[in-house]
């Protein structure tokens, strides 16, 4: 950088340039990962909470329990099923806030018990 016009900056600022886009496109690249973990998280998440709330559900049908008891766990399992729907649709957050009402919701089925 003599100031001389025919020195080679230009060369440089290209390159700095081009690693700036390329770091920029790695992480929307990352980010597309991450979001797409978390909707498979939140997905997989739901599914297996509503399969097993459906099991506790039939399993306290069975016995000798109050109607409330398997009525609250197929109703989390019905709040843990449309979490798994909005997880796989990419609104993790929303499911995230589902799956722990859902949780809730048979937690409190069980101390009726």
């Amino acid at each position: 950088m003599s100031g001389r016009p025919d020195s080679d900056t230009d060369g440089e600022i290209e390159g700095s340039e081009a690693t700036a886009a390329q770091d920029e496109a790695d992480d929307l690249a990352e980010g597309e990962e991450d979001a797409r973990r978390a909707r498979w998280t939140a997905a997989g998440t739901g599914a297996a909470l509503t399969l097993a709330g459906l099991a506790a559900a039939l399993l306290r049908l069975t016995r000798s329990a109050p109607a409330l008891v398997p009525a609250a766990y197929a109703g989390g399992a019905a709040i843990c099923a449309a979490a798994a729907v909005l997880g796989s649709r990419g609104r993790t957050r929303r499911a995230l806030w589902l799956l722990i009402a859902g949780v809730m919701v048979m937690a409190l089925g069980d101390q009726f018990d």
